[in-house]
């Protein structure tokens, strides 16, 4: 496995929408998806997708904390209920965190990493906002896009992104 570089905001392929995977039986995008869940625990994340590693693929993984990492290949969100104001960072927008709208509740359908199909229902808190942020990658949208208002984006010095582990209180997400 290898930590892979994770693309700023300003690259092309960050706006652009990932290809379906047709197969996800492939050693290819496998050893991708170990490269990207070593890249998003490298760099402290909540999660992936594969374009913030230059590979326009609808590909995501997920690792919220006390669960297993989420491997999603093309998800779809197919229904969302509520909204609500979060705060958000992104592991390509480093440095910076904003205000958000998010939804309360969502639900996905996704394959899994061995092509089954999966489906959750009903997230809420952080695996709702993490698939919501890592949905809107694959589909070349920035968590900046759903700022509340542009002055609702502040700059963070380095040692105030810590790992949600070590965060006292209200979960802190270090960036997906």
């Amino acid at each position: 496995m290898a930590v892979l570089p994770i693309l700023t905001a300003d690259h092309a392929v960050l706006r652009q929408k990932g290809k379906k995977i047709r197969t996800s039986a492939n050693a290819s995008l496998q050893r991708l998806i170990d490269d990207m869940i070593d890249t998003m625990r490298d760099a402290y994340g909540v999660g992936l997708a594969a374009p913030q590693v230059g590979k326009s693929l609808q590909v995501a993984v997920i690792e919220i904390p006390e669960q297993e990492v989420l491997v999603l290949v093309n998800p779809e969100i197919i229904k969302r209920t509520g909204q609500r104001q979060v705060e958000e960072g992104c592991l390509s927008v480093p440095g910076y965190r904003g205000l958000v709208w998010r939804s309360e509740t969502v639900t996905i359908k996704a394959l899994n990493r061995r092509g089954k199909e999966i489906r959750i229902n009903r997230a809420t808190g952080l695996l709702a906002q993490a698939l919501e942020h890592e949905i809107d990658h694959l589909n070349g949208i920035l968590y900046l896009d759903h700022l509340v208002a542009h002055e609702k984006l502040w700059k963070i010095e380095p040692h105030a992104v810590v790992p949600e582990t070590e965060a006292a209180g209200m979960p802190q997400e270090p960036g997906r």
